[in-house]
């Protein structure tokens, strides 16, 4: 009845385990005499037990400054109103995870969340279009955001507008009609979306931004927007299907993996652009995405000016999915030949002929390595 940490899962129960976990925490939770419950997890199948169970649980749980929660849930076809009014107000919450299809956000007008620092919403359904910005405006210290998308979860707009944000994951799965960043001190961005409408499209510039992992789908407008947010990163792994404007330079960056998968029809032209705007550039991978079709690089066409970074500052190339075709042995022989500090070339799955002509292929950086994986 004193345990600040409190973990329940129902999954690995039958029926009579359910219900005796159920009748266990309706007569003993409110009677917990903890002054604070440090977390609070439930992990269950949406049809073990009534939302209006649960919800019971955790307004016991939040009027006892509670500081973690997580709720996650299995399969659901129908919406789960679960969620007291009382944990929006939770002034002692420090993160907050909600995981399940289905599971309703729905946030009232009154909204004042002032420690929380880490928040999950993972297959999670809106109650409206403006449910996330109401949330995310009334989280004045909020550091970590995980937004994961699913079909039929009312994300009409995606606005995230918190100065204090350090880390941001985003899986977007439909259309939105508004998308606005604006998060001056996020440090690591994640983004997976994929849009063929036209929509408001406004990200603020990241300066403090060191890693981001970014996977775009649509015309090249966007694409300028948000590869003109990221310049300051310093590791980058992207997989886009269109060329981005002139004018961006990348002048930190040292760590690069570009995905040269059938998704998006890599062109040469996307590493030459790249190559051309990361003067300081240390790693190249070039590399697939995990679920990604790796048919590998479809063009490429040798830059009539060596790019700064090959001759001056790449130390490291790799290449995986390696087929030995014309343009992708052009390319890594143009790397080969080049790159004047190169210390070591990693190239996975090429066969005997193709170690062969690699080996008597000439190179620039007497030091480096060939490495067959």
């Amino acid at each position: 009845m004193w345990l600040p940490k409190l973990d329940y899962s129902s999954r690995k129960y039958l029926e009579s385990g359910r219900a005796k976990l159920r009748r266990f925490l309706n007569k003993n939770l409110p009677l917990h005499r903890a002054p604070i419950i440090e977390s609070f997890r439930l992990d269950f199948i949406a049809s073990q037990f009534k939302p209006v169970t649960i919800r019971s649980w955790l307004l016991t749980a939040v009027s006892r400054n509670l500081r973690e929660v997580e709720v996650s849930h299995g399969c659901n076809n129908k919406v789960l109103n679960m969620l007291p009014s009382s944990l929006y107000t939770c002034k002692s919450l420090v993160s907050v995870k909600l995981n399940g299809r289905r599971l309703l956000v729905d946030v009232p007008r009154m909204v004042s969340l002032p420690c929380l620092k880490t928040l999950l919403l993972q297959d999670v359904e809106y109650k409206n279009e403006d449910s996330l910005q109401r949330l995310l405006s009334n989280c004045p210290v909020l550091e970590d955001l995980v937004v994961e998308g699913c079909k039929g979860d009312n994300m009409v707009k995606f606005i995230v507008i918190v100065p204090s944000l350090q880390r941001l994951t985003v899986n977007i799965l439909e259309d939105l009609d508004e998308f606005v960043m604006d998060t001056p001190s996020l440090k690591y961005f994640k983004l997976d979306y994929y849009n063929y409408k036209n929509h408001h499209c406004l990200i603020e510039r990241m300066p403090k931004l060191e890693e981001a992992y970014v996977e775009l789908s649509f015309n090249h407008v966007y694409i300028d927007r948000f590869i003109g947010s990221i310049t300051f990163v310093k590791r980058l792994t992207l997989c886009i299907d269109d060329v981005y404007g002139d004018g961006f330079v990348f002048d930190q960056l040292e760590h690069l993996q570009l995905c040269t998968c059938d998704e998006q029809h890599t062109s040469g032209a996307v590493i030459v652009r790249l190559l051309k705007d990361s003067p300081n550039l240390r790693v190249l991978d070039l590399f697939k995405m995990e679920y990604h079709n790796p048919i590998g690089l479809y063009t490429w066409n040798q830059p009539s000016t060596v790019p700064e970074c090959i001759l001056s500052s790449l130390q490291t190339f790799k290449c995986s999915g390696y087929l030995g075709r014309p343009r992708e042995r052009d390319l890594v022989i143009y790397i080969l030949k080049n790159a004047n500090n190169l210390k070591t070339a990693t190239i996975w799955f090429p066969t005997v002929d193709m170690k062969k002509e690699l080996v008597l292929s000439s190179r620039a950086s007497n030091a480096c390595q060939l490495v067959f994986d």
